[in-house]
């Protein structure tokens, strides 16, 4: 894979996919329908997949392309491929809470070593460069300009005094329970992708997720965490959360500093 080609692809898709959603976001109103599995599916996660499949596939001809949105992709393997939800935090984008994100990740033997993510309601964008390391631009986020970029890395956790971010949707017992695990100074919550991104950052020390995800929601985060010297673990046994399981289905997963002492499930 051309890795600066793929960041500037990416990047780019990724803001032309947030322009197309927050068209939809903005407007008066917009379609919601429900997906075989019961989730909601906007008109703004189908417009921005295609939009974003059309331009990776041009761009990548010879890589697999899994798209949340077509079905057809979930049964394609490969070592490496391209992943995208164009959408995630559906729920949040119909609730108007600008807490959703344009995900696109390349995974390589099992492991998500780029990826980009774009919260276009937050105009927050970050992403992994041609040399793995996870920046944050900020600025105008024009689509043919890069702005400053500011290199990302995790905290070095304080395990007396840590800082906990948990889902704003999929809130559990179970999940509250694990956390109660530790000692917490303060805690938030976000939708979406954003919530590897504030670990990434160092905002936050600890993400636990006891639910169902697909490979789709959390590759582009986990990129973002590794080129920001976090990890990625399963709840279950603490190794490394890998991709293209068949089903593309996650186990329950931990998103962590390194130095966050693991309790265990």
């Amino acid at each position: 894979m051309d890795y600066e080609k793929l960041e500037s692809v990416s990047r780019r898709a990724a803001l032309l996919a947030g322009a197309k959603i927050m068209d939809i976001y903005n407007s008066d109103d917009f379609e919601v329908k429900s997906k075989s599995d019961q989730s909601p599916v906007t008109e703004a996660d189908e417009a921005a997949d295609a939009l974003i499949a059309e331009i990776l596939r041009a761009e990548f001809p010879d890589t697999l392309i899994v798209t949340e949105e077509q079905a057809d992709s979930h049964s394609a393997h490969a070592d490496s491929f391209l992943i995208v939800d164009p959408l995630d935090g559906t729920k949040e984008f119909i609730k108007r809470r600008g807490e959703f994100t344009v995900n696109i990740a390349y995974v390589e033997n099992g492991v998500p070593v780029r990826g980009v993510v774009y919260a276009p309601a937050k105009d927050r964008l970050f992403y992994t460069r041609a040399d793995g390391q996870s920046v944050e631009e900020t600025g105008a986020l024009a689509v043919d300009t890069v702005g400053d970029l500011t290199p990302m890395s995790v905290t070095k956790a304080d395990n007396s005094a840590l800082m906990i971010v948990a889902s704003k949707s999929h809130r559990d017992q179970a999940t509250d329970d694990y956390i109660a695990k530790y000692s917490v100074k303060d805690m938030t919550s976000a939708g979406s992708s954003l919530k590897f991104c504030l670990v990434a950052t160092g905002e936050a020390d600890l993400y636990p997720r006891l639910g169902r995800t697909m490979e789709w929601d959390t590759a582009a985060g986990h990129a973002v965490v590794l080129g920001a010297g976090g990890k990625v673990v399963r709840f279950d046994d603490h190794t490394d959360l890998t991709y293209g399981k068949d089903g593309y289905e996650n186990p329950f997963f931990i998103v962590l500093s390194p130095e966050v002492e693991l309790k265990s499930a």
